[in-house]
């Protein structure tokens, strides 16, 4: 059990985020993907696209948490779950607090850019107007391993 849900669940979800990581990786993007889980449905989902559209806010739970809001017709996601196959940066954390979401659930750490616990703890940050319940390490091997590949292939291409 994770936090009243069983880790299923969690798993569940996570797996439909690598499915959208891995479409990253097969557009040469750094494979992350996320989705928005609201319900038990799925109302928003992302793959990191910056370098398709030369946009550095193209983060995959940026565009899965427009898509959700979208869905649903709000700006706040409450009584929802952003799933992410990588800690999410400073941006995304700060983008997941405003939106109100009230879990996040992730896969791997990013040691040098995470903002929800390993380098930043933005998502709960007392100071702000809104915390986070944050899990962390849902199928962490298989969301590392995309991006050691990833960035493996780019080592070789130098």
């Amino acid at each position: 059990m994770f936090n009243g849900f069983p880790s299923s669940v969690h798993q569940k979800y996570m797996r439909e985020a690598l499915k959208l990581a891995e479409t990253a990786l097969r557009e040469d993007e750094v494979p992350v993907g996320a989705v928005v889980v609201h319900n038990d449905r799925i109302i928003g989902r992302g793959y990191n696209q910056v370098e398709m559209l030369g946009d550095p806010t193209a983060h995959a739970e940026m565009i899965a948490l427009s898509a959700a809001c979208t869905t649903l017709g709000n700006k706040y996601l409450k009584n929802a779950t952003l799933y992410v196959t990588l800690e999410p940066c400073v941006m995304c954390s700060g983008a997941a607090v405003w939106s109100k979401i009230d879990r996040l659930v992730f896969g791997a750490m990013d040691e040098k850019a995470g903002g929800a616990g390993s380098v930043f703890n933005i998502t709960s940050n007392r100071k702000l107007n809104h915390s986070i319940e944050t899990i962390q390490g849902v199928l962490e091997s298989n969301c590392s391993a995309l991006l050691k590949e990833f960035f493996r292939k780019k080592r070789e291409e130098r």
